[in-house]
């Protein structure tokens, strides 16, 4: 069983910051990759920011360049620092576990969100 807790979510400004966190646990071994995505009311989810677990990142175009996503692989923990916040930021998001390999996928596990909410 793979659990994965999300913290880090809020209200901002526009033009803020705020880091989310996420710290997998369980059954979670081999990790391809670890990410965000998110999820905006009447939208479909969207990725966000990937990173395998050979260093390999993967960003949305809408967020490259103000999102920066990291992995603390003796934690078992993906962050997700998010800078200049857009009020089209505001989603909940989502911790994302793959585990396997590229050719050999083991299972694809969600956390339960953390809602950023971006005002202008």
């Amino acid at each position: 069983q793979v659990q994965l807790v999300e913290s880090g979510g809020g209200l901002v400004q526009a033009g803020g910051s705020l880091r989310l966190s996420c710290v997998a646990s369980g059954t979670i071994f081999p990790i391809y990759a670890m990410g965000w995505y998110r999820q905006a009311p009447g939208k479909q989810r969207e990725l966000v920011a990937t990173e395998t677990t050979s260093g390999n990142t993967n960003y949305a175009d809408s967020v490259n360049g103000r999102f920066t996503i990291s992995r603390d692989n003796t934690k078992n923990t993906v962050y997700l620092q998010m800078n200049s916040l857009k009020p089209e930021d505001t989603a909940v998001y989502y911790c994302n576990l793959e585990r396997g390999t590229r050719t050999f996928p083991l299972g694809d596990y969600w956390g339960r969100g953390t809602q950023v909410t971006v005002s202008s």
